[in-house]
């Protein structure tokens, strides 16, 4: 098999690939290419689903907010850059009982970085936001940054940008090995060869398969989504409904405003165990299952029909702390993004945008925690992860 030569191969063209992708196509001289074993923007991957949320004060703590207000300016970058809307910045409402730990956290998270938000009363939500049943007791912090992104709109706009730059992107192209040898990496597909002086390895759930040092690391765990139609679906626009967190209970709900006029979206998840393919992973939630959401959805939220009028099953890839993995290996030839555990998408761009300093030997700053000997060290005190909550 002949090598065509290149300096930079991404492998993997959804959340963190494409906007690697874009990060590099901006660099003048860099030859860039891109391999992606589905099609452009597909229903496959951990970022599918419409809509994700996007908060500021989170409640994983402090680790990630340098990372998530940079990755809003980005978003931003990539909506001038596209001409796009992707990133609707309508709030994002947690709703818990009062002195729940997310919410103490997430609270603490306002005060250390400062972060603009509300705190509201049981009797303010009621009145502010009746779309929610607000149980006695619970109390809310609206995160005025945060709001909802629309995911296969970004990465579409990443890919784009980033071949309208030069970058050459091929699909349905599936990786069959990486092989490093002193002049660079060679990366085998069904389509042909490449030889590349630095490689990203940018695949999701499916990083075990190319990366067999992640084996122990990385467990999938699933996710499902889930849409509800409300009797006036006016209420709940992103004008009048912001992105949401609930806990009620051992009940974890997540959602987003109406982006389609006539549903929003309201998830929570069965009780399914971790895999370690995602050829073990279901592809859709039982009728049992959407039935006991559905119960749940109708004791949160006012006036919704409680059959899903659509739903969809997804996996990502976490560790056991739920840190992400990005690391240059001790050749400097292979990057190694992975682990995003559920909450990646949000900080996606500065992810991206480390993944291209590593290549472009930049100063990137990465958090040394994210080294994957860094997480090895973790594991072996730790164990490997074996499930948990969103």
């Amino acid at each position: 098999m002949e090598l065509q030569h290149t300096d930079v191969v991404v492998i993997g063209a959804g959340a963190v690939g494409s906007m690697a992708l874009w990060q590099l196509s901006k660099r003048e001289g860099l030859a860039v290419v891109g391999i992606e074993q589905y099609g452009r923007v597909h229903s496959h991957g951990s970022y599918a689903g419409e809509s994700r949320v996007f908060r500021t004060a989170v409640h994983e703590g402090g680790t990630y907010v340098p990372m998530i207000q940079r990755s809003r300016e980005l978003w931003r970058e990539l909506e001038r850059e596209s001409g796009r809307d992707i990133y609707y910045e309508v709030g994002a409402l947690s709703i818990a009982p009062e002195g729940f730990p997310d919410l103490l956290t997430a609270q603490g998270t306002v005060r250390e970085f400062d972060l603009e938000h509300r705190m509201l009363s049981t009797e303010e939500l009621r009145a502010e936001f009746p779309q929610h049943r607000v149980q006695d007791g619970d109390v809310g912090l609206l995160d005025a940054r945060g709001g909802g992104l629309r995911p296969e709109v970004a990465i579409m706009s990443a890919l784009d940008i980033a071949e309208r730059n030069g970058a050459e992107l091929h699909f349905n192209t599936p990786v069959i090995d990486i092989e490093e040898r002193p002049n660079g990496v060679v990366v085998r597909t069904t389509q042909g060869a490449w030889l590349a002086r630095t490689v990203v390895v940018a695949s999701g759930s499916w990083s075990t398969r190319l990366s067999p040092e992640l084996d122990e690391l990385l467990r999938l765990q699933v996710l499902g989504l889930t849409w509800f139609m409300p009797k006036d679906p006016t209420l709940f626009v992103p004008e009048r409904f912001p992105a949401f967190l609930r806990d009620a209970g051992s009940v974890h709900f997540f959602g987003a405003p109406s982006f389609d006029g006539y549903a929003f979206k309201a998830c929570t998840n069965p009780e399914w165990p971790v895999f370690r393919d995602v050829a073990e992973v279901p592809t859709h939630h039982t009728r049992e299952e959407l039935i006991k959401i559905g119960q749940r959805a109708a004791e949160l939220f006012e006036g919704i029909n409680p059959e899903p009028v659509r739903e969809s099953v997804h996996h990502c890839a976490y560790t056991p702390d739920r840190l992400p993995v990005v690391d240059l290996n001790a050749s400097g030839r292979i990057v190694t993004v992975a682990g995003m555990s559920g909450h990646g998408f949000k900080f996606a761009p500065k992810i991206g945008e480390w993944a291209a300093q590593l290549v472009t030997d930049e100063d990137a700053g990465v958090d040394p925690r994210f080294a994957l000997p860094a997480h090895m060290a973790r594991l072996a005190l730790t164990g490997p992860y074996t499930g948990g909550g969103h």
